[in-house]
């Protein structure tokens, strides 16, 4: 049950350390469009 609970911990970081690389491009992209838009 320990693996489970590994391999499961271990998906759960991995996807929101995706979530944040999404959001942070996000955030970045906003800038860039708004720098060109002013």
């Amino acid at each position: 049950m320990w693996v489970l609970g590994l391999v499961t911990g271990y998906t759960a970081g991995y996807y929101i350390h995706i979530l944040l690389v999404i959001a942070v491009a996000m955030v970045v992209i906003n800038l860039i469009q708004g720098r060109r838009s002013v």
